[in-house]
């Protein structure tokens, strides 16, 4: 049985994953300019003003579990979204904060090696989470329809959402919550992606990764190996 993917968890993954393999055996980055940024963030309207939906996989109780909070529908639905130098620089950082805390994550599991070897500090990481976050402060809203649960949902206190701050508190609440224990780095060749186990027996986010992990096992398995000449002497 396959474990659903909410929308915190798949913010925060897709953020991350925003590194990735080029195919050429190098790494891409889909944010290398604010049109690459422009173009991320159309393609995950939840995050643009006027575009927020009332999804089944909101409606969990507490404020603590929150998800990013919701725009303000009465705007625009931010179809024509660009970004600047300075919404760019501030979402690479957060991006960066994250992967370094999915590196704490996955652990003892080795972390993606897209950046293995430079990863922001834990404590910076953390601290930059929380600072990116308190950019949209939020406060709890109740709401209790006639004949149903009363729910609780972040409302921002400003009108207009900040881009960083909304994926700020889909961070927060996909690393505090259970769906973190799920989280892997995909270590099969020339992959560099995290993500989240669906089923118990997965090792690999996707089938064509297993395929090649197979592919490159078998090789090692069969891999020819020296033999040592025992009329040769040994130095």
């Amino acid at each position: 049985m396959r474990e659903p993917i909410n929308r915190d968890a798949r913010l925060a993954l897709d953020l991350a994953l925003t590194i990735r393999h080029d195919g050429d055996g190098g790494i891409t980055d889909d944010l290398a300019d604010p049109t690459g940024l422009a173009e991320w963030v159309r393609a995950h309207p939840e995050l643009l003003p006027g575009t927020a939906c009332d999804r089944a996989d909101d409606h969990r109780e507490g404020f603590v579990a929150g998800t990013a909070p919701q725009p303000n529908e009465s705007e625009s639905a931010g179809v024509g979204f660009t970004a600047d130098a300075a919404q760019l620089a501030a979402v690479r950082e957060l991006r960066a904060a994250v992967r370094a805390l999915f590196a704490r994550a996955v652990r003892p599991g080795e972390p993606s090696p897209a950046d293995a070897a430079r990863l922001m500090p834990e404590e910076e990481a953390v601290r930059h989470v929380n600072e990116a976050a308190a950019r949209t402060p939020t406060v709890p809203v109740l709401d209790w329809p006639a004949g149903a649960t009363p729910l609780v949902h972040p409302k921002p206190v400003r009108a207009a959402d900040d881009l960083t701050a909304a994926l700020a508190h889909a961070v927060i609440a996909f690393l505090a919550s259970p769906d973190r224990d799920r989280l892997r780095a995909c270590h099969a060749p020339r992959c560099v992606r995290y993500f989240l186990k669906e089923h118990p027996r997965q090792e690999w986010c996707k089938p064509s990764c297993g395929n090649r992990a197979r592919v490159a096992r078998h090789h090692q398995r069969h891999k020819p190996t020296a033999r040592t000449d025992p009329y040769r002497p040994s130095r």
